[in-house]
C-alpha cells in the first residue's frame, strides 16, 4: 500500500483539514476522504471522532434529507457518511460503540414510523451490524436494555434491510458462550413463534415473505454453525423450538386459516421445506442417465416431529393440487392458458418431493398417508396435463426417483409406494401412452411435447432400478404382473426406442464424436471407451507435462514461494540465469532426431501425406520422458 511507505502526495484533503473552520461537508465533497479515512490519515479521523462530526455522521444516516435536492444527488452524504462508519477502522469503531449518546441517536432510527425509506433502513442496517460484528458485546449489552427492541425490528420487518440486523444477531456474535446467551434472548422474546404469526393470510404479502425468508435463514445459519461448532454441547434454542411439533403446527394452521391465499401458502411452504433439508442445495446428479436421488449431501436429520406435524395436513396440500387459489388466464407463448398451474400448486410438488425423500429414511407414516390420498397419481396427471411446465416436470421427476431409490429398501411402507406408483398410478402405461402420443404428433408435423426429456429420464430411472437399484426384485415382479400387451410394449420400448434416445442424447451436435450428456452441469454419465479415446489420450499429455514440469523448467514449489520473499534489491540476482551449452546441444539433437522422424519430403515418388493413418504415439512419448 503507497500510505504504508509514505509514497502518497498530499491532497486537497490536507488543505481543508488546515482550516481552523473546516466542516464535515466540505471533507465529504473530496473524492479521496473514504481512501485517506480507511489509510488511517491521523489528522481526518481526529477531525471525524469528534462528538459533533460523529453525531452528524448518524444523523445523516438516520434522518430523510431535504426533499428540494435532486433525487441522484440527495442521499450523496448519506451514502458518504455510512461508508466512514463502517469503514472498519478502530478508532471510529471505538468511538461509535462505547458513546452511548451515539447508540441512542441510532436507535432512534427504530422509533421512526413505518414505512422506514428503505435506502436509509439499509444504511442503518450495515453500521449497527458492523457495530455487532466488531463491538460485540458493548452493542449486544445496549440492545438487551431497550425492551421493545425485538417489536420495532418485526414492525419494520416489511424492509428488507430488518432481516439483516435479525441475521447479524444470529450469526455474527462471538465467541460461542455470548452466541449462546444471545440466542437464548432472542428465544426468551419469543423470535421464532412472532415470526410465524407474520405469516398469515392477513398479512401484507410484504411482510409474510421476509417473515417466511428471515425463518429459512435462521434455520440454515443455525444448523450450519451447529455442525460447526460440534465441540460446543449446547443446542441452538431458536433451531430446537422451530424444528418442534408445536411450531410447525402453528405454521400450518396459519397457512390454513381463513382464505387460503397463495402468498401466505407458497411462503409457509419455503419454510417447511428449509425444516425438510437433510444436505445444502445444490445442482441434482444423474448417473447413467437417471436422477439419483440419492446424490445430494447428506448433512442433517430431519426432526421426526416435522413430520409428524405435517402428516395430518397432507390432506390439505392434496386438495390444493385439486383447486388451488384462483389465477387468471394468463397469455403465453403458445396460446392463452386458461387454468394456470400456479406458484401454490409448484410448491406443494416441491414439499411431496421432499416429504417422500425424506420420509425413505425416518418416516413411514408419510408415504403411507399419500398412498391413501393417491397424491403421486395427482402429480402424474398434472404432468402430463401442463406439458410445458418444466418446473412441474422436474418435481414428478424427483418423486419418482425418490419413491425408486429409497435409502431403506427394506421398509415397508416405502415398499408401499412402490407397488402404489406401479399398479395404482399406472407408470409404465402413463410412459408408454404419452412417448406413442408425442410420435403420432410428431408425424403430424406438431410440435415436440415439453415433458419429453423428463419422461426420458423417468423412463431410465425405471430402467436403471429395475436392473441394479435397491428394489429391483419388486420392480422385476412389478412389471411381470403387467398385463401382455404393456409388458411386450414395454420390452420393446427400452429395446429399441429408449436405447436410441440415449443414444441420440449422447452425440455431440458439431459431429465431432465427443459425448455430451443432455446436461453437462449435473450428468456424470459413463460412455464407451471407443468414444472417449482422444480424450483420454489428451488427458495422458496433461499429466506427463505435469509430471515433468520441474524438471524440464527448473523449479519447484520452494523456489515459487522464494518469489515473494525477494525484496527489489535482490531481484537483478535472481534474473541472472546461467545457460549449459552442452545441455542446449543435447536438447537440438533430440529435437532434430524427432523431426527427422515426423517430417517426411514431398517427393513425387512417396505415398500422399495428406493419407489418414495409423499414429504411433510410443516414440513421441518416449521423446517427452527424456
Amino acid at each position: 500500500m503507497f500510505w504504508k511507505f509514505d509514497l502518497h502526495t498530499s491532497s486537497h484533503l490536507e488543505a481543508l483539514l488546515d482550516k481552523e473552520d473546516v466542516t464535515l461537508t466540505e471533507l465529504m465533497d473530496e473524492e479521496d476522504v473514504l481512501q485517506e479515512c480507511k489509510a488511517q490519515n491521523r489528522r481526518l479521523l481526529l477531525f471525524l471522532c469528534q462528538d459533533q462530526s460523529m453525531q452528524e455522521l448518524v444523523r445523516l444516516i438516520t434522518t430523510d434529507p431535504p426533499a428540494g435536492v435532486e433525487e441522484t444527488k440527495r442521499f450523496k452524504y448519506s451514502n458518504i457518511a455510512c461508508e466512514l462508519l463502517t469503514c472498519d477502522v478502530g478508532v471510529i469503531n471505538d468511538k461509535l460503540g462505547n458513546e452511548e449518546p451515539l447508540l441512542e441517536t441510532l436507535y432512534a432510527f427504530l422509533e421512526q414510523p413505518s414505512p422506514l425509506n428503505p435506502l436509509l433502513a439499509s444504511f442503518f442496517s450495515k453500521t449497527i451490524g458492523n457495530l455487532i460484528t466488531r463491538k460485540t458485546e458493548q452493542v449486544i449489552s445496549f440492545l438487551r436494555r431497550k425492551e421493545g427492541f425485538l417489536s420495532l425490528v418485526l414492525k419494520h420487518i416489511d424492509t428488507s434491510a430488518m432481516m439483516d440486523v435479525l441475521l447479524r444477531l444470529i450469526s455474527c456474535v462471538e465467541p460461542p458462550p455470548l452466541r449462546l446467551e444471545t440466542l437464548t434472548w432472542l428465544n426468551d422474546e419469543k423470535l421464532a413463534q412472532r415470526l410465524i404469526e407474520l405469516i398469515h393470510p392477513e398479512r401484507d404479502e410484504e411482510r409474510q415473505s421476509n417473515a417466511s425468508q428471515t425463518l429459512c435463514d435462521i434455520i440454515r445459519l443455525s444448523r450450519d454453525q451447529a455442525s460447526q461448532l460440534q465441540e460446543f454441547s449446547q443446542p441452538d434454542p431458536l433451531l430446537t423450538v422451530l424444528e418442534s411439533q408445536g411450531c410447525v403446527e402453528q405454521l400450518l394452521q396459519n397457512m390454513f386459516s381463513g382464505a387460503r391465499t397463495e402468498s401466505c401458502i407458497v411462503n409457509g411452504i419455503q419454510v417447511l421445506l428449509t425444516l425438510l433439508e437433510i444436505r445444502r442445495p445444490c445442482s441434482y446428479v444423474l448417473v447413467d442417465g437417471v436422477m439419483d436421488a440419492q446424490g445430494f449431501e447428506r448433512s442433517y436429520t430431519v426432526n421426526s416431529s416435522i413430520l409428524l406435524a405435517i402428516q395430518p395436513h397432507l390432506i390439505h396440500f392434496h386438495q390444493l393440487l385439486l383447486e388451488p387459489p384462483k389465477r387468471n388466464p394468463m397469455l403465453t407463448t403458445l396460446g392463452v392458458l386458461e387454468e394456470p398451474l400456479g406458484n401454490t400448486r409448484l410448491h406443494v410438488a416441491r414439499l411431496v418431493a421432499s416429504l417422500l425423500y425424506t420420509s425413505s429414511a425416518s418416516h413411514a407414516v408419510i408415504a403411507q398417508e399419500l398412498c391413501g390420498l393417491n397424491t403421486m397419481d395427482l402429480l402424474l396427471d398434472l404432468f402430463f396435463k401442463y406439458t410445458w411446465n418444466n418446473f412441474l416436470h422436474l418435481q414428478v421427476e424427483l418423486c419418482v426417483a425418490a419413491i425408486l431409490r429409497p435409502s431403506t429398501p427394506k421398509n415397508s411402507a416405502h415398499n408401499l409406494m412402490v407397488t402404489h406408483l406401479f399398479q395404482h398410478c399406472h407408470l409404465v402405461q402413463r410412459i408408454l401412452e404419452a412417448w406413442e402420443e408425442n410420435d403420432r404428433i410428431q408425424a403430424e408435423d406438431g410440435m415436440r411435447r415439453g415433458y419429453m426429456g423428463h419422461l426420458t429420464r423417468i423412463a431410465n430411472t425405471v430402467v436403471h432400478n429395475l436392473e441394479k437399484g435397491p428394489v429391483h426384485t419388486q420392480i422385476s415382479n412389478l412389471i411381470a404382473e403387467l398385463p401382455e400387451d404393456y409388458r411386450g410394449r414395454w420390452e420393446t420400448f427400452v429395446e429399441q426406442t429408449l436405447s436410441e434416445t440415449n443414444r441420440k442424447n449422447t452425440i455431440d451436435l458439431m459431429g465431432t464424436g465427443n459425448p455430451r450428456p443432455s446436461s453437462e452441469d449435473d450428468m456424470e454419465s459413463p460412455f464407451p471407451k471407443e468414444l472417449t479415446l482422444q480424450q483420454v489420450f489428451s488427458d495422458y499429455q496433461i499429466q506427463q507435462m505435469t509430471a515433468n514440469f520441474v524438471d524440464q523448467f527448473g523449479f519447484n514449489d520452494e523456489d515459487i514461494q522464494i518469489l515473494y520473499e525477494i525484496t527489489p534489491c535482490k531481484l537483478l540476482k535472481l534474473c541472472t540465469f546461467k545457460f549449459s551449452l552442452c545441455s542446449l546441444q543435447a536438447n537440438t539433437a533430440v529435437f532434430e532426431a524427432c523431426s527427422k522422424e515426423r517430417i517426411q519430403s514431398f517427393d513425387d515418388d512417396e505415398e500422399d501425406i495428406w493419407e489418414e493413418k495409423e499414429i504411433n504415439y510410443a516414440t513421441q512419448t518416449k521423446s517427452r520422458n527424456r
